[in-house]
């Protein structure tokens, strides 16, 4: 349980230095930088450390009154920042002590700014405990996030009946990174956002969407303000925004959205199968072969970037798009860029190459294929839709892509109850131009087929319930 009082370390700093831990110090230092008038500012406390057993990572969350920027339009608001995701202490009580070149701890704070509504005199509570869960979520996965990332939460940030109920991060345009005597410690600020705001951000980038955010101002200004009042996405604030940046974004620069959770599978129309433990046929309601371990690790890695359809995980489901920032843009791509193994069959389970297949997918899942070809295939990437259902899984990849066991000689392979599918740039073309009408939710009556006879391929979008029936 947490407890919130003044916070004695903010003001005992200057006296105290030799006796408080050097990593709390290095952050109060920052924080005093831009308030040095709030040296003693409200805390919310954990009364049991994390270190001593208790549930919440976060040592203390420190929240400050901020006046704004009247010149920028920024508007007062409350100024949350963490402590305890950066290694505070040095003495490997919560965090490994790996010398001060790399990052202390997992090498960032979070912060946030919500917006303070008109005569609040005290900062709410309930950002701390927000927080707090995000802080979980990185010590129980050893998941670090960066700048772009998106959070899929789910639900109003603060219980309320809010539109606000998903989050993206981007640097906090005060706080400074600074460097401590166990690392260096970046500041990553929580920005809540609208369903279909995350929507766009996992489909464009989420840098594109925080550049929009940052341009209207109600709905984040220059400084990414949440307001969780905010009735409306900036598509409604501005209806050219979807069309003339995010689309053409995603024309331009290609989807950071790699993977998705779905309701899929896939048949080997080759030939019937032979017995049942040929893996070659993957049907609803059958019990495939499994995964190997490594293989399922390595969908694992390809999917960490992407969105979790039909499903709400205890822990927000998260996307990085480390990769893509750290790189050069690149019409060649590599299944491995995105894995923590290179895409090499497992050695029990032989890759077999297949003359014809037929891919099955459900509405939600129907609709991405667009965004599958042209936002990924055509700038050189892969796309891989993993079954909720079992272990199926399908990898589109294009020509550009290196480490895939589809080849242009053979273009569909599996391995397991993995399909990896290889297109070619003319073959994408043809095929977006045949599935125009699935970049709508609104298409005419299901199921819907789509066939291409001279490259062996059928695809077929078919209602909910085939898929969560026991019998296709």
């Amino acid at each position: 349980m947490d407890e919130i009082r003044p916070s004695s370390g903010a003001g005992a700093h200057l006296g105290l230095a030799s006796i408080f831990p050097p990593g709390l110090q290095a952050i109060y230092g920052q924080c005093r930088r831009l308030y040095p008038d709030q040296a003693n500012p409200l805390q919310v406390t954990a009364i049991v450390k994390y270190w001593l057993g208790g549930p919440d990572p976060l040592d203390y969350i420190s929240m400050y009154r901020n006046l704004g920027c009247p010149g920028q339009d920024v508007p007062e608001h409350w100024h949350y920042v963490s402590l305890g995701l950066s290694d505070l202490y040095g003495d490997n009580r919560v965090h490994e002590f790996t010398g001060q070149e790399g990052p202390s701890g997992f090498g960032f704070e979070l912060t946030f700014r919500l917006k303070r509504e008109a005569g609040e005199t005290a900062p709410p509570t309930w950002p701390a405990e927000l927080m707090q869960g995000l802080a979980r979520y990185v010590f129980q996965s050893e998941n670090t996030f960066c700048s772009g990332d998106h959070i899929s939460w789910h639900s109003p940030l603060d219980n309320s009946e809010s539109r606000i109920q998903h989050m993206l991060l981007t640097e906090d345009p005060q706080m400074q990174p600074v460097q401590t005597p166990f690392g260096h410690v970046s500041f990553l600020q929580i920005v809540g956002v609208c369903t279909e705001e995350l929507q766009a951000a996992q489909q464009w980038n989420g840098q594109g969407i925080l550049d929009l955010l940052r341009e209207v101002h109600i709905a984040g200004g220059p400084w990414l303000i949440t307001d969780m009042r905010r009735g409306e996405t900036i598509f409604e604030i501005d209806p050219h925004l979807q069309q003339e940046r995010v689309d053409k974004g995603i024309e331009t620069d290609g989807s950071n959205l790699s993977g998705v959770s779905a309701k899929c599978a896939w048949d080997d129309l080759s030939r019937p199968p032979e017995d049942e433990d040929d893996s070659r046929s993957i049907c609803i309601g059958s019990q495939p072969r499994r995964l190997s371990d490594k293989d399922t690790e390595q969908i694992r890695e390809a999917l960490r970037k992407g969105l979790e359809i039909n499903s709400k995980s205890v822990l927000p489901p998260i996307s990085s798009q480390r990769h893509s920032h750290d790189r050069p843009q690149s019409r060649k791509d590599s299944l491995e860029s995105e894995s923590s193994a290179a895409i090499v069959p497992h050695e029990l389970v032989r890759t077999r190459q297949l003359e014809s297949v037929h891919l099955k997918f459900n509405q939600e899942s129907g609709t991405l294929l667009p965004l599958c070809l042209r936002g990924r295939l055509l700038h050189g990437r892969h796309f891989t839709y993993k079954s909720i259902n079992g272990d199926t899984a399908i990898t589109f990849v294009s020509t550009g892509v290196e480490g895939a066991f589809a080849t242009e000689e053979h273009p569909y392979a599996a391995h397991g109850p993995w399909l990896q599918i290889l297109l070619t740039e003319e073959f994408v073309e043809q095929m977006l131009a045949d599935v125009r009408d699935l970049s709508t939710r609104e298409m005419s009556k299901l199921p819907k087929e789509y066939s291409w006879p001279d490259k062996k391929l059928k695809i077929s979008v078919l209602p909910d319930t085939v898929f969560d029936s026991p019998l296709q």
